[in-house]
């Protein structure tokens, strides 16, 4: 219900916006680096850092340096990292066999930080594309993307991160079932606290190219994700993900991409009431720095109203490349 005001002259609304302290004292909704996920990329090699072209200011780190990367989070308050493998051609192949490998990247990098930074949380992506030389995050066979065939890959592949050290397991893939066959198969291995965060909502977008670039699957990629990845056309159908996802044992959920879908945020929470997350994805950041770099935009600002969108939309917390240099602003203001 909109609340009633006193007409003009009585009821000035700009008394509200006169000073920065009382702006922030009504503000009605706050961005801190608590709320910030930092997606960091890991590749083979030793103190290494390789910067991704489509990706200003991002780079494919080695273990050594995601620690680093970890202890930095540390420092500004960043509580989890997550971690996307690039991963080579020749660790590629149609089974993504090395999705389940214990000794694959992101198993070392997550033993690794878990080691040096245990304070600081780590969320795997679980699905098959980094590692399907087809580029899908499915099984393929006869260019159809098979659903249950991905699921024995899926739990294998979860296990063996969570066996790893990962906190939080994040399920991209948008295999039907795919949650209820984790949440089983953790319980069934003396794993009950590991953590799901469903991509409840991951829609087939143009926004995601960067992101194939830097994990090496776009080259790869066979097709299109629209047989299983969402029709952007669509906001009661991720509901009904979501419901899914939480009856089948997911503790959280996220919409995927971030800003074209805040209504899909919106109502998430407002149906759901549980713990919602947003991805600003990687062509979202790469708007924003390309046009900053044009001098279009002031990038700070614009990093700045992007990611409060989000918490005004009622998400909880956001996955962004800007995580590091968001964290440095606030703790400056």
């Amino acid at each position: 219900m909109t609340p009633l005001a006193a007409p003009f002259p009585l009821g000035r609304p700009r008394r509200l916006r006169r000073t920065p302290w009382i702006r922030d004292l009504v503000a009605e909704a706050s961005l801190a680096p608590a709320d910030l996920i930092w997606p960091i990329f890991v590749r083979e090699g030793t103190d290494a850092a390789e910067p991704v072209a489509s990706l200003p200011g991002v780079e494919r780190l080695t273990i050594d340096r995601a620690v680093r990367a970890a202890e930095e989070a540390a420092s500004l308050g960043i509580p989890c990292l997550a971690l996307f493998p690039y991963t080579e051609a020749a660790d590629k192949n149609p089974q993504a066999t090395e999705a389940w490998n214990p000794e694959n990247l992101v198993c070392r990098a997550t033993r690794a930080i878990k080691a040096a930074v245990p304070e600081v949380g780590v969320l795997l992506d679980v699905a098959l594309d980094p590692y399907n030389s087809d580029g899908h995050d499915g099984l393929v066979r006869d260019g159809e993307v098979l659903n249950d065939e991905t699921l024995v890959a899926l739990e294998k592949m979860g296990l063996a991160q969570a066996e790893a050290g990962a906190d939080i397991l994040a399920p991209s893939d948008m295999m039907d079932g795919r949650i209820g066959v984790l949440r089983a198969a953790l319980h069934e291995n003396d794993l009950p606290d590991v953590t799901i965060l469903a991509y409840a909502a991951k829609y087939a977008s143009c926004f995601y190219g960067p992101f194939r670039d830097a994990v090496g699957s776009g080259g790869a990629l066979k097709g299109d994700k629209k047989t299983y990845q969402m029709d952007p056309r669509n906001r009661d159908e991720a509901l009904r993900e979501v419901a899914i996802d939480l009856a089948e044992g997911a503790d959280m959920v996220m919409v995927k991409p971030g800003l074209p879908y805040l209504d899909v945020c919106a109502a998430v929470k407002a149906r759901f009431g549980v713990p919602t997350f947003a991805y600003q994805v990687s062509g979202e950041y790469a708007m924003i720095e390309a046009a900053a770099a044009n001098g279009w935009l002031d990038r700070d600002r614009a990093m700045w109203e992007s990611l409060i969108a989000f918490k005004r939309a009622g998400c909880d917390g956001v996955l962004t490349y800007f995580a590091p240099r968001a964290a440095r602003a606030l703790a400056a203001r």
